[in-house]
């Protein structure tokens, strides 16, 4: 998989030629961190806990497409005697990095609108509108320089459906902003900041579950063990498998190792070549097979 994703992107610097990969990630990072500063600013200025909460979630996203910019680099990293797999797994520790201060960032932003629920304050409506408006259009054209790589890439796709979503928080703040314009219910202002928290909460409770499991070299999503064994028990003169192990290299890489037993080694090459074909169709790149005679038993059965 990783040569895989490496080929992908030396294409797109052909494809597209005005801009690659790694320059998309540097001009969504520097337009998303100028605006997350700008909208924080704003909303300390004019009060508002609606445009704090959406910087947070701004910062979040800013701290996603840094992570999915530290693995598309990482990808291309080569291995060394003290790191076998090269640096893969960093990328699923800045992911577990980022959940977590993303969940700090929630506790923040709900402690805030509590207060302002209790306390009702007056915000700038007009003010609020605008600032959020110009994060929809920022968000908006993050998404456009991403559109042309978000199937080529899993971390690019997840930063690219984290920039959607973003956009569209952005657009519930611009409605908060007017209705507090036309209506003066600044109570609206925290209720929008509640639910940019809660929108937090969900999009980042699948980012730590996921990132806990591969920290833990758990099977990764989208990866049944039971279909990996029926994989490769499907290939001729199989007759058992055990001792099977699935686990995340990094967050686009997986890695097996099994016991295969086969009837004899006489086509030992050819079985070791379909099992490897399939598993590399099925998105398990890297496969270790040590296979022994059926109806014998092997040193890590008796324990």
């Amino acid at each position: 998989m990783a040569h895989q994703h490496g080929h992908n992107h030396n294409h797109h610097s052909h494809d597209h030629g005005k801009i690659s990969l790694n320059g998309v990630f540097i001009v969504g990072i520097t337009l998303n961190i100028i605006y997350v500063a700008a909208e924080f600013i704003a909303g300390f200025v004019y009060d508002s806990v609606g445009l704090i909460s959406d910087a947070g979630h701004n910062l979040g996203d800013v701290a996603s497409l840094a992570l999915a910019m530290f693995a598309f680099r990482l990808s291309k990293v080569d291995s060394n005697k003290k790191y076998t797999y090269g640096y893969k797994k960093s990328t699923v520790i800045v992911s577990l990095l980022n959940a977590i201060i993303l969940l700090i960032a929630v506790a923040f932003i709900l402690k805030e609108s509590i207060e302002k629920i209790m306390e009702p304050r007056h915000v700038e409506g007009g003010a609020v509108a605008w600032v959020a408006g110009i994060g929809v259009l920022i968000n908006a054209f993050t998404v456009y320089l991403f559109i042309k790589y978000k199937e080529k890439d899993l971390n690019v796709k997840g930063a690219y459906l984290h920039m959607i979503a973003d956009a569209l928080v952005s657009v519930g703040v611009v409605i908060s902003g007017i209705i507090i314009i036309y209506t003066g219910w600044y109570i609206i202002d925290p209720v929008i900041g509640i639910i940019i928290a809660l929108i937090i909460i969900y999009s980042t409770w699948g980012l730590l579950r996921d990132s806990i499991r591969l920290a833990l070299d758990g099977v990764p999503i989208g990866v049944d063990v039971k279909e990996v064994e029926k994989l490769i028990l499907s290939s001729d003169n199989v007759k058992d498998i055990h001792h099977l192990h699935i686990w995340a290299i990094s967050t686009t890489d997986t890695a097996l190792t099994v016991h295969v037993m086969v009837d004899g080694f006489s086509n030992i090459e050819s079985i070791k070549s379909d099992i490897k074909h399939k598993l590399g169709n099925y998105g398990i790149g890297h496969s270790t097979l040590e296979f022994e005679i059926a109806d014998t038993e092997c040193e890590c059965r008796k324990c």
